[in-house]
């Protein structure tokens, strides 16, 4: 038993060490803290080194670094609580420390020297362990020799009780069969949904005394939201078109600036084939002449898609000494050798794109709607801070739309409205914060525009009128009429199908599901019916009520757990990850135990002094 502990916790030690060494080497050993504060503290009577918990600290701040890509100060990990996490956790190892000291477990020189002499920052040139650069390695971490390889036989002490504690826990078979058998079971069923166009009377239309007797009896469905009343001006580029001039002049020379939009010269659809000399290239093209080879094969010759060689669309200037020969085939074809910037090519032309052109009479009417709209950008930009000083000197938004282009109107606003100026979301975000107390202000529109908002009153939720519900309540009433009609329907066929009446004459489209488990998903089927399934007995039918109606089924057929190789493999690591978790569980609440009774003091200025070391 003791030799395969010590099998156990030497390969782990190995990294133990390096990781010792590489954190510490990383910057922290006790000399940073003025070699007279060793300690923050004590499990027992084991000090818990202000070493080790500057280390795991500082650790935990790189492994968020490297994970993130972005750099983590002390103050944001204090913010997430990771200091706390940190300390929890290096309090946890003494106190398994301090247990496994007073327990006498201990390992030998023996044990110590075999971790040593494996470590590769300890041995030489010639793979053997080295004094000298052990001795170096521990004097970059402020140890002496007798130091660290106490630390190694503490914790190798320590490993051996953890390994105690965690070995030979299993998951209950019992446990693992029962769930198997839960979750693989599978069930034949038959179902059909019952709606409006199952019942055997349609619902009649509903008079009016119905429809405000349903809507007195469910207002909580006919609740509008809690809204705010708002005034608001605004103007945007759109409302100014028409007040806006654009000569044509300016248009022809928005047209001369945007040329490329309206001339768009022949373009070819191209792909090229770079070889290292004019030789390979000639080759290449020879064995295409002589129908040896196909472009496509040689592309894949050289291990490349298709995609690597794909051109585009391209001009003939974009192909400068290529473009004549390219621009010279009138049918898709392969020409070459032709240079390139990457050296002599091949090039497979596959589609010749027809030069466009847009007159300047065809593209006027776009232009000038295009820079009328920018002519209106421009105008409200220019008024908006004259606007804004003109509501600072105390102007009512009444007196501003007065006195400028500024339309005026109210809102009964709530998150759900999204129409004419709620449609924008500035306008929302500010309509969401303004108080009553708030001074109006102008904000931007994304399309150009400006608005400014005063909050009139606060419209506490309500139910809406009959009047103006009316829709909403009769689609309410009929929906309701209709569950109900195919509940009474569903349960009258339940009946009938107990007394021996055959489903199949009952009018219903019948749908025969098989092979199901409690995880599967039925497209079309109540979500509930699955789970109904699973609580039937066979030949057995139930009826469901739906968002629209209501489903009527049967269970047909009951199949036991299959134990195939699938089946068995997600068994057993279930089995395996319900182990290990058992066993981190049992390790947790007995290093909590042993922390109690051992008790816990804690230094705070020693843990403060850690603290301030770490940027």
């Amino acid at each position: 038993m003791a030799k395969s502990g010590k099998t156990n916790f030497s390969k782990l030690f190995v990294w133990i060490i390096l990781l010792m060494l590489i954190v510490g080497l990383a910057g922290f050993g006790a000399r940073n803290f003025g070699g007279h504060v060793e300690s923050i503290g004590k499990v027992g009577n084991t000090d818990i080194s202000v070493t080790r918990y500057a280390n795991a600290l500082t650790r935990q701040l790189r492994q968020f670094e490297q994970q993130t890509g972005q750099r983590m100060t002390l103050v944001q990990a204090r913010q997430f609580g990771l200091d706390q996490i940190v300390l929890a956790q290096v309090i946890g190892l003494t106190a398994l420390e301090n247990e496994a000291a007073a327990l006498g477990i201990s390992v030998g020189d023996t044990a110590v020297r075999d971790q040593l002499v494996r470590v590769p920052s300890f041995q030489g040139l010639d793979g053997q362990f080295d004094r000298t650069a052990y001795e170096f390695a521990l004097d970059g971490i402020g140890l002496k020799s007798a130091e660290y390889e106490d630390t190694v036989r503490v914790e190798a002490a320590r490993t051996l009780l953890q390994a105690a504690v965690l070995g030979g826990v299993d998951t209950p078979g019992i446990l693992t069969d029962t769930l198997f058998a839960f979750a693989r079971e599978e069930r034949d069923l038959t179902w059909a949904a019952i709606g409006a166009d199952a019942l055997p009377t349609p619902i009649a239309a509903p008079t009016d005394a119905e429809l405000r007797a349903f809507h007195g009896d469910n207002e909580d469905q006919f609740m509008l939201p809690e809204g705010r009343r708002i005034t608001y001006v605004w103007t945007t580029p759109e409302m100014r078109l028409d007040g806006v001039t654009v000569t044509d002049e300016a248009l022809r020379k928005l047209y001369d600036e945007r040329i490329e939009r309206f001339v768009v010269p022949e373009r070819r659809l191209v792909e090229r084939l770079v070889f290292g000399d004019d030789a390979a290239a000639q080759a290449a093209m020879d064995a295409i002449a002589a129908g040896e080879k196909t472009f496509d094969a040689l592309v894949a010759d050289r291990g490349l898609e298709l995609a690597d060689v794909d051109l585009g669309d391209v001009t003939r200037q974009q192909l400068d000494a290529a473009g004549d020969a390219v621009f010279a085939l009138i049918a898709p074809g392969v020409v070459g050798p032709a240079p390139s910037n990457l050296g002599p090519a091949l090039y497979r032309m596959n589609a010749i794109l027809a030069a466009q052109e847009t007159t300047f009479d065809e593209a006027k009417d776009g232009l000038r709607a295009e820079a009328a709209r920018d002519a209106a950008r421009r105008q409200i930009a220019d008024e908006g801070e004259a606007l804004q000083d003109l509501l600072a000197s105390g102007a009512t938004l009444e007196e501003l739309a007065a006195d400028s282009d500024l339309e005026l109107g109210t809102i009964l606003w709530s998150a759900d409205v999204a129409s004419g100026i709620a449609g924008y979301e500035a306008f929302r975000a500010t309509a969401a914060a303004v108080t009553a107390e708030d001074f109006p202000e102008v904000f931007d529109l994304a399309d150009g525009g400006l608005a400014a908002i005063r909050l009139d009153e606060i419209v506490p939720a309500r139910v809406e009128e009959f009047d103006a519900a009316r829709d909403k309540v009769a689609a309410a009433w009929i929906l309701a009429e209709t569950r109900a009609a195919a509940l009474a329907h569903a349960e009258s066929l339940r009946a009938d199908f107990a007394a021996g009446v055959e489903p199949s004459v009952a009018g219903l489209t019948l749908i025969a599901e098989s092979g199901i488990r409690r995880d599967s998903f039925l497209d079309g089927a109540p979500a509930a019916l699955v789970a109904r399934a699973f609580a039937l007995d066979p030949d057995t039918w139930d009826v469901i009520e739906t968002a629209s109606g209501a489903a009527i089924l049967r269970l047909d057929a009951v199949h036991a757990a299959v134990l195939d190789d699938e089946a068995r493999a997600a068994k057993d690591g279930f089995a395996a990850n319900a182990a290990q978790t058992y066993a981190q569980d049992l390790l947790d609440l007995f290093t909590v135990a042993v922390q109690n009774r051992a008790g816990l003091s804690l230094e705070q200025a020693a843990i403060n002094a850690v603290h301030a070391q770490i940027p």
